[in-house]
């Protein structure tokens, strides 16, 4: 009787104990899965900011806020395209310039999803590279491209966002 007894209680620690190291290895899969959706979330966000930091040219960064901000949401449109290129003429050193800011700036607004990160990191640039006057213009710029009837929902945020990272006062 003394055998059995120790054998049904031997069975019993051992099934406890299996119990035990299966949960445990269910945690510690939890655990790695949650893991990895950090890291492949931290890589996404790198990748998605890599064509805005990539940015080291004024005149580029500009095409790209401003379309970004005019575009959010949206694809770029042609008519948005040719008023953005209108706009930043008048900036670029030379055609061969602006066509390479305005292509930059249509790729970059659809590859990164988040307008605002892509003010903060323009601006980070535009603020110590342009005085006063042309980061008004930078605004007027932003407000011309986009007619009152293509403004959407979050517009009036956007231009109130870079106009404080630009170090510009803000009314309203």
């Amino acid at each position: 009787m003394a055998i059995l007894g120790l054998l049904g209680v031997g069975a019993i620690w051992w099934y406890r104990l299996k119990f035990m190291k299966e949960a445990a290895g269910e945690v510690a899969d939890a655990v790695g899965r949650v893991q990895g959706n950090l890291r492949r979330n931290k890589l996404r966000k790198k990748a998605a900011l890599a064509p805005v930091t990539a940015i080291d040219d004024p005149v580029t960064a500009a095409a790209t806020v401003v379309m970004a901000i005019a575009a959010e949401d949206v694809v770029v449109s042609d008519a948005l395209e040719k008023r953005v290129r209108n706009k930043i003429s008048a900036i670029a050193a030379s055609e061969k310039a602006l066509d390479e800011a305005i292509a930059y700036a249509k790729w970059a607004s659809n590859q990164v999803a988040d307008v605002p990160t892509v003010i903060d990191k323009t601006a980070l640039l535009l603020k110590s590279r342009l005085d006063e006057g042309e980061k008004e213009q930078l605004l007027a710029m932003v407000l011309s491209v986009t007619p009152p009837d293509e403004r959407h929902a979050l517009f009036r945020r956007r231009v109130e966002q870079l106009q404080r990272k630009l170090g510009l006062e803000v009314m309203g």
